[in-house]
């Protein structure tokens, strides 16, 4: 269970380990220093020969024959054993190396060109900060520490976020699972400027819309930024092809459903096998003042709702399907392909021709080329072609390196159906 808890004294920053104490070192083995060589942040348990460290302790990584290759923070639980801080010798990872790290990821969001107020400000391996997400909601920021390096530093580096935006409010969300991989237990609350009478409920504005969520409990950090751009192309194609009949699938708050209504869509049916999820989303409709008549919204799930449909004869001008993570690693891949196979072969049966499929994958395990593979398949069984209009990915505050392509997590395609 999540600690819930209100803002703690501040703890003093853990000491440079290189000016206090001997350097703890990990050596690789032979040919393991490739990607590291390449400037990629990830140390895999499988490629060390010796060495290790407490959790999230800065070590010195060298190679196989003693040269240095980084600074990194070790996980002695996950199988990403230790990841990069910097590749620079000289580099001290002290309280400065974070206050700069913030403030160079805080800055370059300024030249994003974000019409938003709702921004992701740090994205982990991207920003030089693995294992730390940190967006902003209007004067809010919110954190999750993913890693046992970031967790390590926390108290700094919420200071130094802080620092970086001139803002006084700081709320944790760390209670992903993937922090079980970096044993360390699931931790919520304010960590900076919160205590009663702080809401955790926000309103922030998008495009013009305005769209709410919980800090607390809406999901990841309390809402999707990652789709900002996609939400505005889907309402700029509802409004150039007149589309009157839109079918949003796990529509979570209704983002797409907001979209598609500011582009003029006739009328929205969103499905989702959340209620609350769904209460939001209606209350979003009100609250960008349109017409609860022309928006439906059904707690289901979405295959049996799309194989109704097919019996039913409905069809649609437009329809999203944004499903959650079915692969979070390469691993779970085939089993994910089968199911993006399945539900966007319904989809493209339920399109009418020359109407729109806005279809995503925000698994990891699933490469952009994979997923073009899975909706050709799909395609293909429901005997229906189409033309790839634009392919889509996250908004630009969700960057993606030349140096961790890994960051390309979600993906999607505009396919018109011929």
């Amino acid at each position: 269970m999540s600690r819930h808890r209100t803002a703690p004294e501040r703890k003093s920053a853990p000491h440079d380990q290189r000016q206090y104490a001997p350097m703890k070192t990990l050596r690789l083995r032979p040919g393991k220093e490739r990607s590291l060589l390449r400037r990629h942040p990830w140390i895999f348990e499988s490629a060390i020969a010796k060495g290790g460290g407490d959790s999230g302790e800065t070590v010195r990584v060298e190679s196989a024959e003693g040269r240095f290759l980084a600074w990194a923070a070790f996980s002695p639980n996950s199988r990403i054993r230790a990841r990069a801080w910097s590749f620079d010798e000289a580099q001290r990872i002290d309280a400065s190396f974070f206050i700069a790290a913030c403030a160079n990821a805080v800055s370059a969001r300024a030249r994003f060109a974000i019409d938003s107020d709702g921004v992701r400000l740090v994205h982990g391996e991207s920003d030089g900060l693995p294992g730390l997400i940190v967006d902003r909601y209007g004067d809010t920021l919110v954190a999750q520490f993913t890693s046992a390096g970031t967790e390590r530093w926390k108290n700094v580096i919420a200071d130094a976020l802080l620092q970086a935006t001139g803002l006084t409010h700081l709320y944790e969300r760390s209670d992903a699972n993937v922090r079980q991989l970096e044993g360390l237990e699931p931790a919520t609350g304010w960590l900076r400027g919160g205590g009663e009478g702080v809401p955790v409920e926000l309103t922030i504005r998008e495009h013009g819309w305005k769209l709410t969520l919980s800090i607390a409990d809406g999901h990841k950090t309390g809402f999707y930024l990652d789709q900002r751009d996609s939400r505005q192309r889907f309402a700029e194609t509802v409004r150039r092809l007149q589309s009157q009949r839109v079918l949003n699938c796990f529509c979570y708050t209704g983002g797409f459903s907001v979209a598609a209504l500011a582009g003029g869509a006739g009328h929205v049916t969103s499905i989702d096998s959340s209620g609350p999820a769904l209460e939001r989303a209606r209350a979003h409709v009100a609250l960008n003042g349109f017409d609860a008549a022309r928006a439906d919204f059904l707690d289901a799930d979405v295959n049996a709702s799309l194989r109704q449909f097919l019996k039913e004869g409905r069809t649609f001008d437009a329809i999203v399907l944004d499903p959650p993570k079915f692969a979070p690693t390469a691993a779970h891949a085939e089993r994910a392909a089968r199911a993006y196979k399945d539900i966007n072969r319904l989809a493209l049966q339920l399109l009418e021709p020359g109407g729109v499929l806005f279809t995503f994958s925000c698994s990891g395990g699933i490469s952009a080329d994979l997923f073009h593979k899975i909706v050709a398949g799909a395609g293909a069984d429901a005997h229906v072609d189409g033309y790839i209009l634009e392919r889509l990915s996250g908004a630009p505050d969700h960057p993606m390196t030349l140096q961790f392509p890994e960051g390309e997590y979600l993906k999607g395609l505009v396919v018109m159906r011929k």
